[in-house]
């Protein structure tokens, strides 16, 4: 399936909220969804980078970086570790970088932009913890679906 949303939003549009933001797509997958990991951090993915060194289990990681375009949050070791792992995807709002190499690996990412600059690593930041990112509020454990037409968020798993 090349178009998983708009056939989701015509079938469950009262349980589906958008994450309408310009989202960029990088890695293999263009499709994917799974289980929600929520983590929040400001320019510090020393959280990101511990979440993704664990089992995924088919799940995505959705990570509050504050929309902040002056560092990345994910770079290629990251996101090969989160592929190993059996991740999905990840969801950054904030950069990542590295975007070459990730577009080589067999994972779905979805972040605001790139920024070749990495970020401090001061262990900063919160997991599992509830977001709110473009007024929508995402809780550990929902599911997220996402495709080339963006990113959509639901409280329990959709099928079509």
């Amino acid at each position: 399936m090349l178009d998983l949303l708009p056939d989701l939003f015509d079938q469950y549009p009262q349980e589906l909220r958008l994450l309408n933001l310009p989202w960029l797509s990088f890695g293999q997958k263009n499709v994917f969804s799974g289980q929600i990991v929520t983590v929040k951090c400001f320019e510090d993915n020393s959280k990101v980078k511990s979440v993704l060194a664990e089992p995924g289990d088919g799940k995505v990681l959705v990570v509050d970086g504050g929309g902040s375009m002056r560092r990345a949050l994910l770079g290629d070791l990251i996101a090969q570790s989160a592929v190993d792992n059996g991740w999905q995807g990840i969801v950054i709002y904030g950069c990542i970088r590295d975007v070459a190499t990730i577009n080589t690996m067999d994972i779905g990412v979805k972040a605001l932009g790139v920024n070749p600059i990495k970020t401090d690593k001061r262990d900063l930041g919160d997991i599992g913890v509830s977001l709110e990112i473009n007024s929508i509020e995402i809780v550990d454990g929902m599911m997220l679906y996402a495709d080339l037409n963006g990113v959509a968020i639901s409280d329990s798993a959709l099928s079509l």
